[in-house]
């Protein structure tokens, strides 16, 4: 029998980020998903047109209808959209038992959209982070979080990782995918070691839902019951194996989605 994951995000209508790339990257590896959704957002490849966000109370009954069932395995927590469902989202994953959650902070879109309510932004720090097993900002969200200047290089990266590990989680991973260089090189800081996790950079214009990906393919490899460098290292290379595969797609006329089938379409 598969594993269950849980993703809890927002919806993405273009279908490359979000829920809908949470439940690809799961079922690419190997894992069932089960999803809460937390925002409805009106967007393309070229960007956000609009977001209805979830009332608090309806996303605290998607998560008890879920985890009062399915025997979830892991939970990824992406657009958490507003303050009232990040508190929900806090109270019902505090009650969870040794099950582990990855937390990507999702503040901005990629085309630049605010995808989080600015007054949820402090409730995050304080509720989320601490519960989670491990965090994935990017380097933006990263500096936003700590109300700091973007890592400009490996050392600073790390220093923030640190940083950030103080707000109470198990581990950092900040992803170093809107730096430059010849490999887009993530550092992920578990208490005591920095790993440094290196793939070559791929050159596409197609990375809408990165970030969702990544995270969702960490969590599906917890949800099997990896160690998480493991899972942190696999999901690396899923993504950039994606990425990769992006430009076989031919979705939209902006920043198109990552292929997260590619190892089992007929692309020829």
């Amino acid at each position: 029998m598969s594993p269950i994951a849980l993703t809890i995000a927002g919806s993405d209508s273009s279908g490359g980020a979000g829920i809908q790339a949470d439940l690809k990257a799961f079922s690419a590896l190997g894992v069932y998903g089960a999803s809460v959704i937390t925002a409805l957002t009106a967007q393309n490849t070229r960007g956000v047109d609009d977001i209805h966000t979830v009332p608090g109370e309806f996303v605290a009954a998607q998560l008890d209808a879920v985890l009062g069932d399915l025997d979830v395995k892991a939970v990824k927590i992406g657009m958490a959209g507003s303050a009232d469902s990040v508190l929900a989202i806090a109270e019902r994953l505090n009650a969870l038992k040794n099950v582990p959650i990855v937390l990507d902070p999702v503040m901005v879109a990629t085309s630049g959209d605010p995808l989080l309510e600015e007054k949820a932004e402090a409730i995050l720090g304080d509720q989320l982070i601490p519960i989670a097993d491990i965090i994935t900002p990017n380097l933006l969200e990263a500096a936003r979080l700590l109300d700091d200047a973007p890592a400009d290089d490996e050392a600073e990266m790390a220093d923030q990782a640190k940083q950030l590990h103080t707000r109470g989680c198990g581990a950092v991973l900040i992803k170093g995918g809107h730096g430059g260089g010849a490999e887009a090189v993530d550092i992920l800081w578990d208490g005591k070691t920095h790993t440094r996790l290196a793939t070559p950079r791929i050159q596409t214009h197609n990375t809408h839902g990165t970030g969702c990906t990544l995270a969702s393919a960490i969590a599906a490899g917890l949800a099997k019951g990896m160690p998480l460098g493991t899972a942190c290292q696999q999901a690396k290379d899923y993504l950039n194996e994606a990425l990769a595969s992006a430009d076989l797609l031919d979705v939209g006329s902006g920043s198109g989605p990552v292929h997260h089938f590619h190892d089992m379409w007929d692309d020829g």
